[in-house]
């Protein structure tokens, strides 16, 4: 059998060849030349199965290779010196396979497909080669698995196919990250040719950014991680026919990677797929706007307008856009809006003074926002004012009511501003002005639509806060000139006096109080509470007030004004409108009090109110018992009094409810910590006004609070002359002997004979019309004081005498002469009295 011949070749590490060796020279190695060399881990035998193998002259295997022991199953020792045709050809096809190896022993090169059985006895399909030896008729075979040859074939074609003809970018990166392959679609779209990409890096592609992202992902997918999908990419590329003043288009692309191995799992490569994706980017970011559009018109909705200040509107206003919609923004409105003018805020809106009330900016330094000179105008801080020259922007925009985008200004930190006005009910009441920083986009059309819709819906709120504001303002100067201005001069009394609307600033309160003074050294002290709140409560409080005063002025006793008042606050509440179901019921507490100062006692009347508080000297404050009664405006039960000696020193305290409760402490709580303050207060009753003040209101402030309090002064000694004569005609000459002497002694020289003249009428008077013994009582207060008592109830009448009267006249002369005059019932009879002047 005849075998290969044979070859001096090593099989070592494929670095150096070995050549045969002669005696006496030293072994060397000789260098391979270039190219030579032991063949690395992936060749062709990973993908297809090759057997080699010889036939000798007697057409017997005579050589046979380890890889064609594992090509056809068949060892070494059993395939050498066995015949080809029956060991590895079907038996039907033995005669076929005689002819045709006996024409290749003859000489005749062939190739050829041939059937096999493989190693687990399956019949397959293998292309030969048979190339024959002429010099001693053997021949040498190669046999290659024909099926998988033709599999390889396949994929080769169906990459090709689809690397090369679909419209999807694709392009296959090595070990070193170089591209190796790109197809047309992916050239194109990189405006470059596919020449001119092989070899280039990611970074000689796509901008630094991307290249760097895109790096990245090759290494990671290179070293057996997962694949990387979508990941976006987007740059200029230039266009193949560039238009006139653009030659890059910018684009987006989202890239996929995957691992490219070989076989036994050995990477080779990446490979990208590329998709344009510009369109699609472009419409999910317009969409995205249009989410964030939404959600912050949804947010404004819900954020804006959740009080009715103004100020307080304008920052929720600012809180929802910025920086969700703009980096900074200011909002000014006209400084007439916040006084609560009711007149037009200006004739020539742009020229109008306007006041910066709220600023936001998450732009350190920006002059607009801190306030600097910008172009010569002075811009205005948060809380100040300013007027925009007629020609500028934002002028153009209060006068047209218009949104204005002006240029960008000499501001280097921001690069676009946009400026809307707030327009309600057609009118002007302000503007808004939002700006983006530099790196940010510019405002597009519908950024500016969405814009003027947000300052639209705050316009709305903020002009609500106006007419609040005003009708509030207008409420409380209502509220306010019904209550008795400064400190009133009271007899005898030391008055202080607080009024403090609720610390939530909404509606106003029915609180008030009065101090009427009387005749005699007398005073009324008054306190009350309209339940309910707003315009009407003010209202029907003023109504009250004013009913007070003119009952006190008839003099009536504290249980009969409260009787009366009680009628007055029914009759406000009859309402004779057949449109209306039920009429409204106006209720109230009160109590009224008249302090005497000449006998230093005080009676008191309460309907429904809450009790007094009276702090003595040396003694602790306590609440003085008085029957509550009910409400005015209830109406069914009478009122009592109750009457109390003050001593001099003494404080006593008329409040509201609003100084001692509150939600978070009982009612009873509160007049303790009242009576607590009172006691450890000052001495001074303004300083003691002002701390009972800042002891309770801090702690609740829910309600209007009014504060009265009166200390006692006693009248100086010698202020009182009181003398009582019989009733016969010559107690008049005495009375004026009296009066005179009194007069006289107090240097009040100057009333002697006013006091003379009308003493002898009033005492007259007292003769003629009334009964029983006469009284006569001088007061030195403020004024001088003269009292007449009788025992008659008759009161007496002015009127206009005829000449032929002979009577009279004589009240007629005290009106003439006297300050003021009138008379008052007594439980005995009656009191005729007159002031003078001093």
């Amino acid at each position: 059998m005849n075998s290969f011949p044979a070859r001096n070749v090593t099989h070592g590490s494929g670095s150096h060849a070995a050549v045969p060796e002669q005696p006496g020279a030293p072994t060397t190695p000789v260098p391979l030349p270039l190219g030579w060399g032991q063949g690395s881990s992936g060749t062709i035998y990973d993908y297809i199965r090759v057997a080699t193998f010889a036939i000798g002259p007697d057409g017997r295997i005579a050589q046979w290779s380890d890889r064609a022991a594992e090509f056809f199953g068949v060892p070494a020792a059993e395939a050498v010196g066995a015949d080809p045709i029956t060991a590895f050809i079907p038996r039907e096809l033995w005669q076929r396979g005689r002819a045709r190896l006996e024409r290749i022993l003859s000489g005749e090169e062939w190739v050829g497909t041939a059937p096999y059985r493989d190693q687990a006895g399956a019949e397959s399909l293998a292309e030969v080669y048979a190339m024959p030896a002429s010099a001693d008729g053997s021949a040498t075979c190669l046999a290659v698995d024909l099926g998988r040859l033709r599999a390889i074939e396949t994929d080769l074609a169906a990459s090709e196919a689809v690397i090369g003809q679909t419209p999807t970018g694709f392009f296959l990166f090595d070990t070193d990250l170089k591209l190796q392959r790109v197809n047309a679609a992916f050239a194109a779209g990189v405006g470059r040719s596919p020449a001119a990409l092989q070899g280039l890096a990611p970074g000689d592609v796509f901008r630094p950014s991307d290249a760097d992202r895109l790096l990245l992902a090759l290494r990671k997918v290179l070293t057996g991680q997962e694949p990387v999908l979508d990941l976006r990419l987007s740059g200029p590329v230039r266009a193949a026919r560039p238009s006139a003043g653009r030659d890059e288009d910018q684009r987006t692309w989202a890239v996929s990677l995957y691992r490219l191995t070989a076989a036994g799992g050995r990477p080779i490569g990446v490979a990208g797929q590329v998709q344009d994706v510009t369109s699609r980017h472009i419409a999910e970011r317009e969409a995205a706007g249009v989410r964030r559009s939404l959600a912050l018109l949804n947010e404004a909705s819900t954020h804006i307008g959740s009080t009715l200040d103004l100020e307080t509107t304008a920052k929720e206003l600012l809180d929802v856009i910025v920086p969700q919609f703009c980096d900074v923004a200011t909002v000014d409105l006209y400084t007439a809006l916040l006084t609560g003018d009711s007149a037009p805020l200006s004739a020539n809106p742009e020229s109008g003074e306007l006041r910066r009330v709220a600023v936001s900016s998450v732009v350190g330094n920006a002059p607009s926002v801190l306030g600097s000179e910008r172009g010569g105008v002075r811009v205005a801080e948060a809380g100040g004012t300013l007027c925009y020259p007629p020609r500028s922007p934002h002028a153009r925009a209060l006068r047209t009511g218009r949104s204005v985008v002006p240029q960008p200004g000499p501001d280097p930190l921001l690069r676009s501003t946009l400026v809307v006005p707030l327009v309600a009910r057609d009118q002007v009441l302000g503007l808004v002005q939002l700006s983006r920083a530099i790196g940010s986009e510019p405002f597009d059309a519908r950024e500016v639509a969405i814009a003027e819709e947000l300052v639209a819906r705050a316009a709305v709120c903020v002009d609500n806060a106006r007419l609040y504001r005003r009708e509030h303002e207008r409420a409380l100067i209502l509220q306010r000139s019904l209550l008795p201005p400064g400190n009133p001069a009271a007899s005898g009394l030391e008055i202080a006096r607080r009024y403090l609307p609720s610390n939530n600033n909404t509606e106003v309160g029915g609180d008030w109080f009065d101090v009427i003074p009387l005749p005699g050294s007398r005073t009324a002290l008054v306190i009350g509470d309209v339940m309910g709140r707003g315009l009407r409560a003010a209202v029907a409080m003023g109504q009250l007030r004013t009913a007070v005063r003119t009952l006190a002025m008839l003099d009536l006793d504290p249980e009969e004004v409260l009787s009366a008042l009680d009628e007055i606050a029914r009759g406000l509440g009859n309402d004779e409108d057949p449109d209306r179901s039920s009429a409204e019921v106006y209720l109230a507490t009160c109590v009224y009090a008249v302090y005497d100062a000449v006998k230093q006692r005080c009676t008191f009347a309460n309907a429904g109110h809450l009790p007094p508080v009276l702090l003595a000297p040396g003694q602790g404050a306590r609440t003085i018992t008085v029957p509550p009664g009910l409400p005015l405006g209830v109406g069914g039960e009478p009122f009592e009094e109750v009457t109390v000696d003050l001593p001099e020193g003494a404080v006593l305290a008329l409040y509201t409810d609003g100084l001692v409760e509150s939600r978070k402490h009982q009612l009873d709580e509160g007049i303790d910590a009242f009576r607590a303050a009172l006691a450890a207060g000052s001495e001074r009753i303004e300083e003691l006004c002002d701390q009972v003040l800042d002891e309770l209101n801090p702690h609740h402030g829910e309600d209007d609070i009014a504060l009265l309090m009166a200390k006692v002064k006693a009248l100086p000694k010698g202020s009182v002359g009181d003398w009582r004569f019989p009733s016969e005609p010559t107690s008049v000459a005495k009375a004026r002997e009296a009066a005179c002497g009194w007069l006289l002694e107090r240097g009040l020289d100057e009333l002697v004979d006013t006091s003379e003249l009308l003493v002898s009428e009033l005492v007259t008077n007292a003769l003629r019309h009334g009964r029983g013994e006469i009284r006569l009582r001088l007061l030195r207060d403020k004024t001088m004081v003269c009292e007449v008592w009788d025992d008659a109830y008759a009161q007496p009448r002015q009127r206009r005498a005829q000449e032929t009267d002979e009577g009279g006249r004589g009240l007629q002369l005290v009106s003439l002469l006297a300050e003021r005059w009138g008379s008052r019932r007594t439980p005995k009879g009656k009191i005729v009295w007159f002031e003078l002047a001093l």
